[in-house]
Protein backbone atom coordinates (compact mmCIF):
# COMPACT_ATOMS: atom_id res chain seq x y z
CA UNK A 1 0.00 0.00 0.00
CA UNK A 2 0.86 3.05 -0.86
CA UNK A 3 2.36 5.90 1.90
CA UNK A 4 -0.54 8.66 2.86
CA UNK A 5 0.19 12.29 1.67
CA UNK A 6 1.08 13.30 5.35
CA UNK A 7 3.55 10.40 5.54
CA UNK A 8 5.14 10.37 2.28
CA UNK A 9 5.53 14.52 3.11
CA UNK A 10 6.25 14.72 6.84
CA UNK A 11 10.55 14.42 8.53
CA UNK A 12 11.59 10.56 9.23
CA UNK A 13 10.70 9.98 13.00
CA UNK A 14 14.53 8.89 13.78
CA UNK A 15 15.35 12.77 13.00
CA UNK A 16 14.23 14.00 16.25
CA UNK A 17 15.20 11.37 18.18
CA UNK A 18 18.09 12.60 21.37
CA UNK A 19 21.49 11.79 21.22
CA UNK A 20 20.89 9.94 24.56
CA UNK A 21 18.91 7.99 22.86
CA UNK A 22 20.58 7.10 19.49
CA UNK A 23 23.49 5.86 22.55
CA UNK A 24 21.02 3.89 24.21
CA UNK A 25 19.70 1.95 20.67
CA UNK A 26 23.66 1.55 19.82
CA UNK A 27 24.32 0.54 23.71
CA UNK A 28 21.54 -2.18 23.28
CA UNK A 29 22.89 -3.85 20.17
CA UNK A 30 26.04 -3.84 21.08
CA UNK A 31 25.35 -5.68 24.38
CA UNK A 32 23.40 -7.97 22.89
CA UNK A 33 25.97 -8.91 20.18
CA UNK A 34 28.04 -9.45 22.96
CA UNK A 35 26.00 -11.53 24.69
CA UNK A 36 25.51 -13.59 21.79
CA UNK A 37 28.82 -14.32 21.32
CA UNK A 38 29.83 -15.10 24.53
CA UNK A 39 26.50 -17.77 24.14
CA UNK A 40 28.24 -19.58 21.56
CA UNK A 41 31.42 -19.88 23.02
CA UNK A 42 29.87 -21.35 26.06
CA UNK A 43 28.14 -24.01 24.01
CA UNK A 44 31.15 -25.28 21.70
CA UNK A 45 32.84 -25.05 25.91
CA UNK A 46 30.25 -27.67 26.28
CA UNK A 47 28.73 -25.32 29.10
CA UNK A 48 25.27 -25.31 27.89
CA UNK A 49 23.17 -27.56 25.80
CA UNK A 50 21.90 -25.24 23.52
CA UNK A 51 22.02 -21.75 21.51
CA UNK A 52 20.01 -20.22 19.01
CA UNK A 53 21.84 -17.16 17.99
CA UNK A 54 20.27 -13.68 16.67
CA UNK A 55 23.58 -12.14 15.29
CA UNK A 56 23.20 -9.94 12.47
CA UNK A 57 19.49 -9.19 13.39
CA UNK A 58 20.37 -6.59 15.96
CA UNK A 59 18.88 -3.70 13.62
CA UNK A 60 15.22 -4.88 13.08
CA UNK A 61 15.21 -5.98 17.13
CA UNK A 62 16.47 -3.04 18.08
CA UNK A 63 14.81 -0.57 15.82
CA UNK A 64 11.50 -2.16 16.71
CA UNK A 65 11.81 -1.92 20.29
CA UNK A 66 12.24 1.64 20.26
CA UNK A 67 9.64 2.60 18.45
CA UNK A 68 6.48 1.28 20.48
CA UNK A 69 5.63 1.74 23.98
CA UNK A 70 8.77 -0.64 25.58
CA UNK A 71 7.18 -2.49 28.72
CA UNK A 72 3.26 -1.58 28.09
CA UNK A 73 2.74 -2.86 24.36
CA UNK A 74 2.53 -6.31 24.25
CA UNK A 75 5.45 -8.08 22.50
CA UNK A 76 5.33 -12.01 21.21
CA UNK A 77 8.92 -12.59 19.94
CA UNK A 78 10.14 -15.53 18.12
CA UNK A 79 13.28 -17.59 18.97
CA UNK A 80 16.20 -15.44 17.35
CA UNK A 81 15.09 -12.18 19.51
CA UNK A 82 17.88 -11.50 21.78
CA UNK A 83 18.34 -7.99 21.10
CA UNK A 84 14.58 -7.36 21.28
CA UNK A 85 13.99 -9.02 24.72
CA UNK A 86 17.21 -7.05 25.82
CA UNK A 87 15.56 -3.71 24.91
CA UNK A 88 12.53 -4.27 26.54
CA UNK A 89 14.15 -5.39 29.74
CA UNK A 90 15.08 -8.52 29.98
CA UNK A 91 18.77 -8.72 31.24
CA UNK A 92 22.03 -10.88 29.98
CA UNK A 93 21.77 -12.31 33.91
CA UNK A 94 18.33 -13.50 32.89
CA UNK A 95 18.99 -14.78 29.82
CA UNK A 96 22.19 -16.39 30.96
CA UNK A 97 20.00 -18.49 33.68
CA UNK A 98 17.74 -19.67 31.05
CA UNK A 99 20.73 -20.74 28.88
CA UNK A 100 22.25 -22.96 32.12
CA UNK A 101 18.08 -23.56 33.02
CA UNK A 102 19.03 -22.37 36.82
CA UNK A 103 16.99 -21.65 39.84
CA UNK A 104 14.93 -18.86 39.50
CA UNK A 105 14.93 -18.55 35.72
CA UNK A 106 12.92 -15.68 34.93
CA UNK A 107 10.74 -16.82 32.24
CA UNK A 108 9.61 -20.11 33.04
CA UNK A 109 11.29 -21.67 36.12
CA UNK A 110 13.56 -23.75 33.57
CA UNK A 111 10.86 -25.34 32.46
CA UNK A 112 11.42 -23.60 28.54
CA UNK A 113 13.93 -23.93 26.53
CA UNK A 114 16.44 -20.83 25.99
CA UNK A 115 15.01 -17.91 23.80
CA UNK A 116 11.36 -18.82 24.59
CA UNK A 117 11.04 -15.32 26.37
CA UNK A 118 8.02 -14.57 28.82
CA UNK A 119 7.92 -12.01 31.04
CA UNK A 120 4.39 -10.65 32.73
CA UNK A 121 6.49 -7.72 33.92
CA UNK A 122 7.17 -6.06 30.15
CA UNK A 123 4.51 -7.52 28.69
CA UNK A 124 6.36 -10.55 26.44
CA UNK A 125 4.72 -13.48 25.88
CA UNK A 126 5.72 -16.87 25.79
CA UNK A 127 6.72 -18.89 22.72
CA UNK A 128 6.95 -22.68 21.97
CA UNK A 129 9.07 -24.52 19.65
CA UNK A 130 6.89 -24.90 16.28
CA UNK A 131 6.78 -21.72 14.05
CA UNK A 132 4.53 -19.06 13.66
CA UNK A 133 1.68 -19.94 15.81
CA UNK A 134 2.40 -17.11 17.37
CA UNK A 135 1.29 -14.73 14.76
CA UNK A 136 -2.79 -16.03 15.33
CA UNK A 137 -1.88 -15.37 19.34
CA UNK A 138 -0.35 -11.73 18.29
CA UNK A 139 -3.08 -11.30 16.09
CA UNK A 140 -5.89 -12.09 19.01
CA UNK A 141 -4.47 -10.06 21.83
CA UNK A 142 -4.36 -7.47 18.98
CA UNK A 143 -8.22 -8.30 18.82
CA UNK A 144 -8.84 -7.93 22.72
CA UNK A 145 -6.57 -4.97 22.67
CA UNK A 146 -8.80 -2.86 20.02
CA UNK A 147 -12.34 -4.43 22.00
CA UNK A 148 -11.55 -3.13 25.31
CA UNK A 149 -10.28 0.60 23.99
CA UNK A 150 -13.78 0.17 21.70
CA UNK A 151 -15.46 -0.63 24.16
CA UNK A 152 -14.65 1.65 27.05
CA UNK A 153 -12.87 -0.72 29.24
CA UNK A 154 -9.81 1.08 29.45
CA UNK A 155 -8.83 4.36 31.00
CA UNK A 156 -7.37 6.50 27.71
CA UNK A 157 -5.66 8.41 30.00
CA UNK A 158 -3.62 5.69 31.54
CA UNK A 159 -0.36 5.09 30.12
CA UNK A 160 0.14 1.87 31.81
CA UNK A 161 -2.34 0.53 29.04
CA UNK A 162 -1.25 -1.53 25.99
CA UNK A 163 -2.48 -0.31 22.89
CA UNK A 164 -0.89 -2.52 20.05
CA UNK A 165 0.36 -6.02 19.47
CA UNK A 166 3.96 -6.93 18.15
CA UNK A 167 5.06 -9.86 16.49
CA UNK A 168 8.50 -11.18 15.38
CA UNK A 169 9.27 -14.57 12.86
CA UNK A 170 11.38 -15.17 9.89
CA UNK A 171 10.62 -15.29 6.73
CA UNK A 172 10.50 -19.16 6.37
CA UNK A 173 7.76 -19.07 8.69
CA UNK A 174 5.73 -17.03 6.47
CA UNK A 175 4.94 -20.67 4.79
CA UNK A 176 3.44 -21.61 7.83
CA UNK A 177 -0.76 -21.76 7.83
CA UNK A 178 -1.12 -20.13 11.14
CA UNK A 179 0.93 -16.65 9.66
CA UNK A 180 -1.79 -16.40 6.59
CA UNK A 181 -4.26 -17.02 9.03
CA UNK A 182 -3.48 -14.69 11.61
CA UNK A 183 -2.63 -12.12 9.10
CA UNK A 184 -5.89 -12.78 7.20
CA UNK A 185 -7.33 -12.24 10.77
CA UNK A 186 -5.87 -8.51 11.33
CA UNK A 187 -6.83 -7.65 8.16
CA UNK A 188 -10.75 -8.08 9.10
CA UNK A 189 -10.84 -6.65 12.03
CA UNK A 190 -8.11 -3.43 11.30
CA UNK A 191 -6.70 -4.77 14.26
CA UNK A 192 -3.81 -2.70 16.59
CA UNK A 193 -1.10 -5.19 15.25
CA UNK A 194 2.52 -5.32 13.65
CA UNK A 195 3.71 -8.09 12.28
CA UNK A 196 7.75 -8.02 11.62
CA UNK A 197 9.47 -10.43 9.17
CA UNK A 198 12.95 -11.01 9.60
CA UNK A 199 13.86 -11.88 6.40
CA UNK A 200 17.89 -13.58 6.21
CA UNK A 201 17.00 -15.39 3.51
CA UNK A 202 17.13 -18.97 4.65
CA UNK A 203 14.66 -20.95 6.41
CA UNK A 204 17.26 -23.13 8.60
CA UNK A 205 18.81 -24.66 5.26
CA UNK A 206 16.20 -23.63 2.77
CA UNK A 207 16.89 -20.14 0.45
CA UNK A 208 14.11 -18.28 -0.15
CA UNK A 209 13.29 -18.59 -3.61
CA UNK A 210 12.71 -22.24 -2.18
CA UNK A 211 9.91 -20.72 0.12
CA UNK A 212 8.17 -18.46 -1.79
CA UNK A 213 7.88 -17.03 -5.85
CA UNK A 214 7.87 -13.47 -5.23
CA UNK A 215 10.21 -11.00 -3.93
CA UNK A 216 8.96 -9.66 -1.00
CA UNK A 217 7.10 -11.05 1.80
CA UNK A 218 5.42 -7.65 2.32
CA UNK A 219 3.93 -7.99 -1.11
CA UNK A 220 0.90 -10.17 0.13
CA UNK A 221 -0.35 -7.50 2.81
CA UNK A 222 -2.91 -6.24 0.10
CA UNK A 223 -4.24 -9.56 -0.32
CA UNK A 224 -5.42 -9.28 3.60
CA UNK A 225 -5.92 -6.07 3.79
CA UNK A 226 -3.29 -4.68 5.72
CA UNK A 227 -0.38 -1.61 5.34
CA UNK A 228 3.14 -3.57 4.01
CA UNK A 229 6.20 -2.06 3.94
CA UNK A 230 9.55 -3.46 3.11
CA UNK A 231 12.69 -2.60 4.81
CA UNK A 232 16.97 -2.44 4.92
CA UNK A 233 17.02 -4.70 8.13
CA UNK A 234 20.81 -3.91 9.20
CA UNK A 235 19.47 0.17 9.80
CA UNK A 236 18.60 0.24 12.40
CA UNK A 237 16.92 3.83 12.05
CA UNK A 238 15.03 2.76 9.07
CA UNK A 239 13.63 0.08 11.13
CA UNK A 240 12.73 2.81 13.31
CA UNK A 241 10.92 4.75 11.01
CA UNK A 242 8.76 2.12 9.34
CA UNK A 243 7.74 0.48 12.73
CA UNK A 244 6.82 4.09 14.52
CA UNK A 245 4.67 4.65 11.16
CA UNK A 246 3.18 1.38 11.81
CA UNK A 247 2.96 2.23 15.69
CA UNK A 248 1.59 5.33 14.82
CA UNK A 249 -1.04 3.91 12.23
CA UNK A 250 -2.06 0.97 15.19
CA UNK A 251 -2.62 3.94 17.67
CA UNK A 252 -4.88 5.59 15.46
CA UNK A 253 -7.13 2.57 14.85
CA UNK A 254 -6.05 2.47 11.10
CA UNK A 255 -5.25 -1.27 11.00
CA UNK A 256 -2.30 -3.75 10.68
CA UNK A 257 1.34 -3.79 9.17
CA UNK A 258 3.37 -6.02 7.87
CA UNK A 259 6.94 -4.93 7.96
CA UNK A 260 9.59 -6.97 5.79
CA UNK A 261 12.80 -6.37 7.63
CA UNK A 262 16.04 -7.23 4.95
CA UNK A 263 18.92 -8.81 6.59
CA UNK A 264 20.99 -12.07 7.19
CA UNK A 265 22.06 -14.36 10.08
CA UNK A 266 26.12 -14.87 10.14
CA UNK A 267 26.02 -17.91 12.63
CA UNK A 268 24.32 -20.71 11.37
CA UNK A 269 21.13 -21.81 11.78
CA UNK A 270 21.14 -23.31 15.23
CA UNK A 271 23.90 -24.52 17.44
CA UNK A 272 23.20 -27.77 15.99
CA UNK A 273 23.41 -26.46 12.54
CA UNK A 274 26.47 -26.88 10.18
CA UNK A 275 25.49 -23.83 7.14
CA UNK A 276 28.69 -25.01 5.26
CA UNK A 277 26.74 -27.69 3.80
CA UNK A 278 23.85 -25.03 2.44
CA UNK A 279 25.51 -21.62 1.62
CA UNK A 280 29.13 -20.60 0.62
CA UNK A 281 31.56 -18.90 2.62
CA UNK A 282 31.68 -16.04 0.78
CA UNK A 283 28.33 -15.32 0.76
CA UNK A 284 28.90 -15.26 4.57
CA UNK A 285 32.21 -13.07 4.78
CA UNK A 286 30.29 -10.48 2.51
CA UNK A 287 27.62 -10.02 4.70
CA UNK A 288 29.66 -10.21 7.67
CA UNK A 289 31.16 -6.75 6.20
CA UNK A 290 27.79 -5.24 6.44
CA UNK A 291 27.30 -5.51 10.04
CA UNK A 292 24.63 -3.26 11.32
CA UNK A 293 26.45 -2.77 14.72
CA UNK A 294 29.42 -1.30 12.60
CA UNK A 295 27.10 0.75 10.25
CA UNK A 296 25.23 2.69 13.23
CA UNK A 297 28.38 3.32 14.89
CA UNK A 298 30.20 4.96 11.65
CA UNK A 299 26.79 6.88 11.68
CA UNK A 300 26.84 8.02 15.14
CA UNK A 301 30.55 8.89 14.75
CA UNK A 302 30.05 10.69 11.70
CA UNK A 303 27.47 12.67 13.35
CA UNK A 304 29.77 13.48 16.53
CA UNK A 305 27.33 11.44 18.56
CA UNK A 306 29.86 8.23 19.34
CA UNK A 307 33.06 8.61 20.18
CA UNK A 308 35.90 6.07 20.13
CA UNK A 309 36.57 6.84 23.82
CA UNK A 310 32.28 6.20 24.51
CA UNK A 311 33.06 3.20 22.20
CA UNK A 312 35.72 1.38 24.37
CA UNK A 313 34.14 2.25 27.29
CA UNK A 314 30.90 0.20 25.89
CA UNK A 315 33.08 -2.71 25.06
CA UNK A 316 34.57 -2.66 28.56
CA UNK A 317 30.92 -2.17 30.21
CA UNK A 318 29.58 -4.66 27.80
CA UNK A 319 32.53 -7.71 29.07
CA UNK A 320 31.98 -6.72 32.24
CA UNK A 321 28.18 -7.18 32.16
CA UNK A 322 28.36 -10.45 30.22
CA UNK A 323 31.24 -11.75 32.76
CA UNK A 324 29.03 -11.15 35.67
CA UNK A 325 25.82 -12.87 34.26
CA UNK A 326 28.02 -16.02 33.28
CA UNK A 327 29.58 -15.77 36.55
CA UNK A 328 26.11 -15.71 38.28
CA UNK A 329 24.24 -18.25 36.41
CA UNK A 330 27.15 -20.33 36.73
CA UNK A 331 27.02 -20.67 40.77
CA UNK A 332 23.54 -20.94 41.50
CA UNK A 333 21.51 -24.58 41.60
CA UNK A 334 19.77 -26.51 39.60
CA UNK A 335 15.87 -26.77 40.68
CA UNK A 336 15.02 -28.79 42.74
CA UNK A 337 13.83 -32.33 40.77
CA UNK A 338 9.96 -31.87 42.60
CA UNK A 339 9.92 -28.43 41.64
CA UNK A 340 9.14 -30.06 37.93
CA UNK A 341 5.46 -31.28 39.19
CA UNK A 342 4.75 -27.91 39.97
CA UNK A 343 2.59 -25.50 38.35
CA UNK A 344 1.15 -28.28 36.04
CA UNK A 345 -1.80 -29.14 37.79
CA UNK A 346 -3.66 -26.68 39.75
CA UNK A 347 -2.65 -26.91 43.88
Amino acid sequence: MALTPTEATAPSPSASLSPETLLEMYWTMLLARRVDERSWVMHRQGKIAFHISGMGHEACQVGAAFAINRGVDYVHPYYRDLALVLALGVTPRDFMISLFGKEGEYSSGGRQMPSHWSSKQFNILSSSSPVATQVPQAAGLAFAIKYKWENGLVDPADETQPRLALTCLGEGSTSQGEWHEGMNWAGVHDLPFICLVQNNIYAISVPIDQQMAINNVADRAPAYGVYGVVVDGNDVLAVYDVVKAAAERAYRGEGATLVEAKTYRVTPHSSDDDDRSYRPREEVEEWKHKDPIQRFARMLMARGVLTAEKQAEYEARARQIVDEAQRDAEQLPFPAEESAFRGVYAE
